[in-house]
């Protein structure tokens, strides 16, 4: 066995080269600080390292849990993901598709252009176009509304208003790299079977029903259960950007991710974010692994181990 591994080995050495770099890459940075859950469950210090901080237990579980804070992050974190997934899943396929059934060439890449360049605007410029929206004394929104003779709107003082803005900000930058995906699944397609149900008379709708939508559900699922294995973890550079440190908003767009960067920086143990760190990780392990199970279930092809 061993023998036969190693002249596979060695007959495939180029892929493996070609691997090398990918996987030193997740060595380094995914499985060599996984030796930091340690300290999950110790009271550390830096001049004791990890051999020797203290060990406390379930006690920095205990406090994340008891704090109050537990269910709060673990709701904002659960439900925007939720959000984000059906609202940019329902909305790149839309596109997609309407995208693939442009005739004009010129068109259909002017517009994929223009949808796809949000995706490479950072996230801090993102966050200065917000404030230069929302801003209550200066913004555009509340400008506009003074020259109609209408009263100005606290945006960053009105914690509901981020249970929507927060999805649709992020809707306008995924919408365009996500359409590409599916485009290419519609891309893939048999041509053929579009022809032929034209010839039949089945109009645009109905191909699109009948034959698109079929065609791209692998497709659609594969990326559904990628998305419900990080249903736990937030978009921390969207929500950290998009409020910051502002405490007004705290009980709509505080997540599990901003709670632990908040934490490591005003709070000087160490044991409580990485308590809430592999609290996160134990819920993402834990829900991907139910989905896989429950999409075996029904279809063992479309799981993905």
């Amino acid at each position: 066995m061993i023998a036969r591994s190693f002249k596979t080995a060695v007959r495939c050495r180029t892929l493996f080269l070609m691997l090398l770099p990918a996987f030193v890459l997740v060595i380094v940075f995914s499985y060599i600080p996984m030796a930091g859950i340690a300290m999950a469950f110790q009271q550390f210090r830096y001049g004791h390292g990890f051999f020797g901080s203290p060990w406390v237990g379930l006690a920095n579980f205990r406090f994340f849990f008891s704090s109050g804070m537990a269910w709060r992050v673990t709701r904002n974190t659960f439900l925007y993901n939720i959000a984000f997934l059906i609202l940019n899943t329902t909305v790149q396929i839309t596109v997609a598709i309407m995208i693939s059934e442009i005739g004009s060439k010129w068109f259909k890449r002017v517009t994929q252009t223009c949808l796809l360049l949000p995706h490479f605007i950072s996230w801090v410029v993102v966050s200065s176009m917000a404030y230069g929206l929302f801003n209550f004394e200066n913004g555009l929104i509340n400008n506009t509304l003074a020259v109609f003779g209408g009263n100005p709107i606290d945006v960053y003082g009105n914690p509901r208003a981020w249970i929507f803005i927060l999805p649709l900000v992020n809707l306008w930058k995924a919408v365009g790299f996500g359409s590409i995906i599916y485009m290419a699944a519609i891309a893939g397609l048999d041509a053929e079977l579009k022809d032929s149900a034209e010839v039949d008379g089945a109009n645009i709708f109905q191909r699109i029903w009948h034959i698109t939508l079929p065609g791209i559900i692998p497709t659609i699922l594969i990326l559904t259960l990628l998305a419900i294995g990080q249903i736990f973890r937030g978009n921390f550079q969207l929500f950290f950007q998009m409020v910051g440190d502002n405490g007004l908003l705290l009980p709509t767009t505080d997540i599990i991710d901003t709670y632990v960067f908040r934490s490591l920086r005003f709070t000087p143990e160490l044991g409580m974010p990485a308590a809430a760190g592999l609290y996160q990780s134990a819920m993402s392990f834990v829900t991907i692994m139910l989905t896989n199970y429950l999409v075996r279930c029904v279809d063992k092809d479309y799981a993905l181990f």
